[in-house]
């Protein structure tokens, strides 16, 4: 399923402010808890709640190739642990300037470390959200 994008700028000063943050060596990770959940359940065809992912790429980073090859490592490093998170939160992904050096495996190993950190991890159980 393709990921639904965080569009509103508010989210993102939101999501920044009042939610939990893990800080690796090649990413920053936002998490908050999406208060559109319910709404966007019902919209979602298989009638499931979905995790909103935003990627912030400061022009700090590089030029445009080096920006969006930061983007293309984290949306890919997402893919691979997105199946394991809970759902229903806000998720902001922000690139440090060691992504540019990474590799997109090192990349996904530190998104899984940065969700278990923050308590995204789902449980054996199958669990589907928290509150």
């Amino acid at each position: 399923m393709k990921n639904i994008a965080i569009k509103e700028h508010h989210l993102y000063n939101k999501t920044f402010s009042k939610g939990k943050r893990f800080v690796g060596r090649y990413v920053a990770v936002y998490v908050l808890r999406d208060l559109a959940a319910e709404r966007l359940k019902k919209e979602n065809p298989q009638k499931t709640y979905v995790n909103r992912l935003g990627l912030s790429v400061s022009k700090k980073l590089g030029g445009a190739v080096q920006r969006n090859r930061a983007k293309r490592l984290m949306r890919a490093s997402y893919d691979k642990v997105k199946n394991e998170l809970r759902r229903g939160n806000l998720i902001v992904i922000s690139p440090r300037n060691a992504i540019l050096s990474a590799k997109s495996t090192e990349v996904a190993d530190e998104l899984s470390v940065a969700f278990c950190e923050l308590g995204l991890k789902r449980r054996a159980t199958g669990e589907e959200i928290t509150k």
